[in-house]
């Protein structure tokens, strides 16, 4: 009788912590923002739009990330998503987005067990300087560069963020130097990459058809 209830005690132990959700950060762009659900909320947000023709996403339910929380087994941490944003320090028109960039933004993620980073997108439109691979020594000056950006980012993600999972999605339609250099600088730090496919889009973002697809590839990846 003893040996039973010591069985069924393990069980229960095992279904409780299998049950348990994990704290899922993202740190995103216009693909990942939503009115009144990013963090700060003085972050610029995209979704939704005045007008369906524009695209269809008007509901948050529709958004990749909160479809992919529903069915995995996480809870939404923080997403630190900003419309535009840059993973480096070089906006559009050569703008400084060093305020908004990936860099910047990645100390703040609350205390996650899985981040997401989701980004190069604004990268690859604004044309930004890609650079030289360089992976450590960073001054101000190179991370206007995507190249030492991005593995500035990562580092510091992995130091500030010990033992967290970190995956990173790199969206269709990219430059080939920014899809190549993400995936040459992710397997540098022993990061997984998501390489999306085939993504339904209106206005260069996410159709509800597209949001549902990033979430069924990122789920196909991240058990």
């Amino acid at each position: 009788m003893r040996r039973l209830s010591l069985s069924l005690l393990l069980l229960m132990l095992v279904l409780s912590v299998s049950a348990q959700k994990r704290a899922l950060s993202i740190l995103g762009d216009s693909y990942s923002t939503f009115k009144d659900f990013v963090v700060p909320d003085t972050n610029y947000v995209w979704y939704p739009r005045d007008s369906v023709k524009h695209n269809d996403v008007m509901n948050v339910r529709q958004t990749w990330w909160h479809q992919f929380i529903r069915k995995g087994n996480f809870y939404l941490c923080q997403n630190n998503s900003f419309s535009g944003a840059t993973i480096c320090y070089t906006g559009y028109k050569g703008e400084d987005y060093s305020d908004r960039s990936y860099v910047t933004r990645s100390r703040y993620l609350g205390c996650p067990e899985v981040i997401i980073v989701f980004g190069g997108t604004n990268d690859s439109w604004a044309k930004a300087p890609v650079g030289e691979y360089q992976y450590g020594a960073w001054t101000k000056k190179d991370l206007y560069s995507f190249r030492p950006a991005m593995a500035c980012l990562l580092s510091s993600l992995q130091d500030r963020y010990p033992g967290v999972e970190i995956y990173v999605v790199i969206n269709t339609e990219l430059s080939k130097e920014i899809t190549e250099s993400m995936q040459t600088i992710s397997d540098h730090y022993g990061v997984r990459y998501i390489m999306l496919h085939d993504i339904d889009k209106q206005w260069g973002h996410p159709s509800q058809k597209g949001m549902t697809q990033i979430a069924e590839q990122l789920s196909e990846v991240i058990k």
